[in-house]
């Protein structure tokens, strides 16, 4: 039982699980809106070979169109129910791009191959397009269960029923940070991450979704919540859940687990 995980940067990781090929919200920007890449190289084309595609919600750093537009023709996205109607750029995708678009709900599942399924699970986010757009998707987290059950959480909040929600897992991918100094609601930092951990009681975990992207101009401006995240992680993991393996990769870094 293994599972290979690439971190390319943001919340992007490539999954490999049984021969399949898994990426999840891919960013591959050097520069978008009002955020900058600031550590690691934007992904190499490689990064953008997948079989599946999970799409955890409609955030323009979760959901780029562009990045999307680099997916070779029949790669199949899996998004929230609704995304589709929220986000018309993805009916572009899917006849020009000729990209396979399955809208997802949580508790359904989706069975990519004999030996992988991916299983949709709720998120505490508001994820919404725009900042102020109409609630037409929910945010979700996915469960890939092929020889190992990997955890994508995507972007949430902790909430009392994720580990019940969620299921047994072997290994989880947590976001631990963000891409401005302050977090919102409906967000994890190391320390409410390494909560979700002792309750999740994976025997792996790697944090995601820190130290890649920061805003225009605000590089001097708590610059601790941009690089700390995920030695943070860590260390709250040592304290609250010891027996789950943590690993903290560099961006473009492959590791294997558990």
């Amino acid at each position: 039982m293994a599972v290979e995980i690439t971190w390319w940067g943001h919340a992007t990781c490539t999954v490999e699980d049984s021969g399949v090929r898994l990426l999840t919200d891919p960013l591959f920007a050097g520069r978008f809106a009002h955020l900058r890449r600031r550590r690691g190289a934007v992904p190499p084309p490689e990064a953008a070979e997948a079989d599946v595609v999970l799409v955890s919600h409609l955030h323009a750093d979760h959901l780029h169109l562009p990045s999307l537009a680099r997916l070779t023709p029949g790669t199949r996205l899996l998004v929230p129910r609704g995304a589709r109607r929220a986000v018309p750029g993805l009916a572009r995708l899917a006849g020009v791009g000729g990209l396979t678009v399955t809208e997802v709900a949580p508790g359904e599942e989706v069975t990519l191959s004999e030996g992988v399924r991916v299983r949709a699970v709720s998120a505490r986010h508001d994820g919404r397009r725009l900042p102020f757009g109409p609630h037409l998707a929910p945010a979700l987290g996915y469960v890939v269960q092929g020889s190992a059950r990997t955890y994508f959480a995507g972007d949430t909040g902790l909430f009392d029923t994720m580990a019940e929600e969620v299921g047994p897992v072997d290994v989880a991918l947590l976001p631990v940070g963000g891409w401005g100094p302050f977090l919102g609601p409906g967000h994890l930092d190391a320390g409410r991450a390494a909560q979700a951990l002792a309750a999740l009681a994976p025997a792996a975990a790697v944090p995601v979704h820190y130290g890649t992207y920061w805003p225009v101009g605000l590089d001097a401006v708590r610059p601790h919540e941009f690089h700390a995240p995920g030695e943070e992680f860590a260390r709250f993991a040592r304290q609250l859940a010891p027996k789950v393996a943590v690993r903290v990769p560099d961006h473009g870094e492959r590791v294997r687990l558990p």
